[in-house]
């Protein structure tokens, strides 16, 4: 099987942007990934690109959405595909990517994701994000996507003793991280009292467990890992992909306090990197709510099952600690433009390893090893992805 690199990577600013739509901000962040490239890489070179999107804003362009885009920056006679995988979307492009390099198909390979939320009416973005759970059973039964994750914050605590101060520790350790990120739509630290005493929305959540919509797009440049030196002295390796699913509705499960799926995924993706848990140096996982990051902590197996509550006591997972998770804002404060995210976090975790974010003054000291993880909907799919710092 052929190694894989990323050679380039860029993205928009997370947020509300109404005089932009999915062409101006795909355009955005592939431009940006083609200027970080650092040598040799001409656009007609690409064989392939896989474009993420659930399609929340943009559904007039349901069909063909992928071809237009390319067209749009000048490449309308490259292969390109929409992926939907609800919110694992732009994750699920990266592992197309990827495996299409690993077979010995394709040698360079965009992987891409956009999404323009905040154009629809709030009835119109439940519907939408309803429509990522088991429609029959759950959606129309009266649930939302908050009330699908709440029910697992009930159970955790009722399980394992989390307490409603453990949910407001992610939000406050990832907005006090996005303050530094330029990319993230939410650039403000909030207290413990604020945590603590946002909207309600369902019980145990407020608004400050809640990821926002968000417009954004982000991009990834892939290639077999022989040719990486050919565009850059600072390749970054994926010595690891996995990817795995799950029942869809959450009655169905034997568990809801655990993503199946992650755990499955990133069992793959640790076995094919030969490492473990401990190896990793850094992580962006996937919190579209506050439960959602501390789910990941078990899943990815970086606490035993039901101990994760201590990695936030401990400040092991902020900036500064052992494991740094969501030093970007993570979807809470970064922003969580559905088809973008997974290859957001590829992004920032591109940036990171190549000590690029020293200008954001979140720079990750020394690390070799990052991972990320992508959840679709309320843990359906997940993919996840380990790199490795290359050359310098």
């Amino acid at each position: 099987m052929e190694g894989v690199a990323i050679i380039g990577a860029g993205q928009t600013t997370y947020g509300d942007f109404p005089n932009k739509g999915i062409k101006e901000l795909f355009a955005e962040a592939y431009f940006e990934m083609v200027q970080s490239v650092d040598y040799g890489f001409e656009p007609q070179m690409l064989h392939s690109a896989y474009i993420g999107s659930l399609s929340t804003g943009s559904g007039f362009q349901l069909g063909q959405m992928a071809p237009l885009l390319m067209g749009h920056v000048g490449l309308p006679h490259v292969n390109a595909v929409r992926i939907e995988n609800a919110c694992a979307s732009g994750g699920f492009a990266i592992y197309n990517a990827a495996c299409a390099i690993a077979s010995g198909k394709f040698d360079l390979v965009l992987a891409a994701g956009v999404e323009k939320m905040r154009d629809v009416s709030s009835n119109k973005g439940r519907y939408w994000l309803g429509v990522s759970g088991d429609t029959e059973y759950e959606r129309l039964a009266g649930s939302t996507f908050a009330g699908i994750y709440a029910l697992m914050a009930a159970r955790y605590m009722h399980e394992y003793g989390l307490k409603r101060e453990h949910l407001s520790m992610v939000a406050i350790k990832n907005h006090r991280h996005a303050v530094a990120n330029p990319k993230a739509q939410f650039r403000k630290a909030i207290t413990m009292e604020q945590a603590l005493n946002g909207v309600p929305v369902a019980h145990p959540f407020n608004v400050w467990d809640c990821s926002p919509t968000s417009d954004g797009a982000a991009a990834v440049l892939l290639c077999r890992a022989g040719m990486a030196k050919n565009f850059t002295s600072k390749p970054v390796y994926l010595r690891g992909f996995g990817a795995a699913s799950d029942y869809l509705a959450i009655h169905d499960r034997d568990s809801i306090t655990s993503l199946a799926a992650t755990s499955k995924a990133s069992a793959e993706a640790y076995k094919q990197a030969g490492i473990g848990p401990r190896d990793i140096d850094f992580a962006e996982v996937h919190d579209c709510f506050t439960i959602a990051e501390i789910l990941a902590y078990g899943d990815l197996g970086f606490c035993e099952q039901g101990r994760a509550q201590y990695l936030l006591e401990e400040g092991i997972t902020q900036l500064g600690g052992k494991l740094p998770v969501n030093a970007s804002g993570g979807l809470k404060a970064k922003g969580h433009p559905i088809g973008a995210t997974g290859c957001g976090m590829a992004c920032e975790i591109f940036k990171q390893l190549r000590d690029e974010a020293k200008e954001d003054t979140r720079q990750i000291k020394n690390a070799r090893l990052a991972l990320s993880h992508n959840v679709g909907g309320s843990g359906g799919t997940a993919a996840v992805f380990i790199y490795e710092r290359g050359g310098q």
